[in-house]
């Protein structure tokens, strides 16, 4: 009896732990949720006590700047009316580096900072380097000769006696360090003196000159610590709610968040939109795939075939003009209305007469499309790709002699790519919290569950075998019993007598 004794309170305590496990788990499935989401929001907001804070003030994803150049092969016949031929040149890498300044927390969950980048040449991973001479069009020449197409004929044999007297043509042999962070120019310092406002730059000209070592503005954006509903959005930048340089209130409008973070919880359906300084609109991008980064799950956004289309193709798009053809958008209102316009690399996704415009030029997804990859659940980027191309529209201006005979054509100058991934420590701490820590949250609730039931079923099935066991017993008491008469009564006949007669009978028989 005491072994039974035992069994019997080990099997109710087997009992009691599956039927704990059991409500455990159903309690962990309805809480969970609620806990990762908050962990989430804890961590994803911008907050000195976020896990991301850090990451967003100082960020430790190693970018690289490549930017391929468009070395014009005959700029002698593009002067006589030939088709442009071009030859890429590149990639010219720079190593990114991005950091917050003058971070500011606001009343309203807001705070308000300004970015720094500088650049560095990176030789190794390069392909040549910033000695290297490239022949690419004049841009404040051609752009200037543009801008004067409906002066009087006066003013433009002015500029072209300008023109010579400077030594300007309409095609430049620079170095690559020139064209990227500035050259001096006798053009600029004579516009600068007697037009001191149609140059927003003072000194050196160079593409990129205005972003080495500088902010991109001021941004102030939501914090999500009070109201997660706007966490990341922008709520105004260098102090406007929306800017004035396109020719729509949607087209002026900004959109989205800072291009950093993104709102977490996100489902096929969402779009990344962000605001870019330096394409002085919104930009708003789509999901195409989900996918996996170094064990992460990510969400790949790409850009959209109307990223860039003109008014005629998508009419929301009809604020960025005056276009050309679908593919290019039109961008000088925002730089100093020379006649510069932004698309894809090698005008991929564009309508191809751009393309077959210029000879050299070979559009393809695989190395001209852009694309973010997205952790859904924290709206944290782990891998980045975004690829944009600068092009010129050119032609022979009549009365401007250094135009020559030149076919309109929108000529690519060059097209860059900003490129990041996460890595090392930083990527090992964003697994570990965000991604492995919810994962054994969400699969333990389960097992818990299921580990509740065997432990349930444990005295459940003792409790049916010790009724087996009874049954048997009785069972096998009872038919002893009826055995035990038998053989009684079988003895007790053995012992009467038999009646007379009878053996003789049978000895007879």
């Amino acid at each position: 009896m005491g072994s039974r004794a035992r069994a019997r309170r080990a099997a109710a305590m087997l009992g009691f732990l599956g039927l704990l496990c059991a409500v455990l788990g159903a309690v962990m499935i309805v809480m969970v949720p609620t806990l990762i989401k908050q962990q989430v929001l804890k961590n994803v907001r911008i907050d000195p006590s976020s896990l991301s804070f850090n990451m967003w003030k100082e960020i430790p994803v190693p970018f690289y700047l490549s930017v391929y150049f468009f070395d014009v092969v005959n700029p002698s016949a593009v002067l006589l009316g030939e088709k442009p031929q071009v030859r890429e040149r590149g990639p010219y890498v720079y190593r990114e580096f991005r950091h917050k300044s003058n971070i500011t927390f606001n009343d309203n969950d807001t705070v308000s900072f300004l970015e720094y980048r500088s650049f560095q040449f990176q030789p190794d991973r390069s392909h040549g380097l910033e000695s290297d001479y490239i022949v690419m069009p004049n841009i404040l020449v051609l752009g200037a000769a543009m801008m004067m197409e409906n002066k009087p004929m006066s003013l433009k044999l002015i500029m072209t006696l300008a023109f010579s007297t400077l030594g300007e043509r309409a095609f430049m042999n620079r170095t690559v360090g020139e064209i990227m962070w500035g050259y001096e120019d006798p053009l600029v310092h004579l516009v600068n003196k007697y037009l001191p406002n149609m140059f927003p730059f003072k000194g050196k000209f160079g593409l990129f000159a205005e972003l080495n070592n500088s902010n991109s503005g001021l941004f102030t954006v939501f914090t999500g610590v009070k109201d997660f509903s706007r966490i990341h959005l922008v709520d105004k930048w260098n102090g406007l709610s929306k800017v004035k340089y396109w020719h729509s209130d949607q087209c002026n409008m900004i959109n989205g968040t800072s291009g950093q973070m993104w709102a977490p919880f996100m489902t096929p359906e969402t779009s990344l939109e962000f605001y870019s300084p330096e394409a002085c609109r919104s930009m708003n991008l789509v999901y195409k795939e989900s996918g996996v980064f170094e064990g992460i799950p990510t969400y790949r956004f790409v850009a959209p075939s109307t990223l860039f289309a003109n008014g005629s193709t998508y009419p929301p798009n009809e604020g960025f003009c005056p276009c050309l053809e679908s593919g290019i958008q039109n961008i000088s209102t925002c730089r100093f209305n020379a006649p510069l316009f932004l698309s894809h690399p090698h005008f991929y996704n564009a309508d191809p007469m751009l393309a077959e415009a210029v000879l050299g030029l070979h559009p393809n997804p695989e190395e001209h499309s852009l694309f973010l990859d997205v952790h859904p659940v924290t709206g944290i980027p782990m891998n980045c790709s975004v690829k944009l191309q600068l092009s010129l529209y050119v032609k022979a201006i009549k009365g401007i002699g250094q135009t020559g005979k030149i076919e309109p054509v929108v000529l690519p100058l060059m097209w860059f790519e900003e490129s990041g991934a996460m890595e090392g420590e930083p990527l090992q701490t964003f697994y570990t919290q965000l991604v492995l820590v919810p994962s054994v949250l969400h699969y333990a609730q389960y097992v818990l569950v299921g580990l509740g039931c065997v432990l349930l079923l444990i005295p459940i099935i003792h409790q049916i075998r010790s009724q087996e066991k009874c049954f048997l017993f009785w069972s096998s008491s009872k038919k002893g019993s009826k055995d035990k008469e038998a053989i009684q009564a079988y003895s007790e006949s053995l012992m009467t007598s038999a009646p007379k007669g009878s053996v003789l009978q049978e000895a007879r028989l």
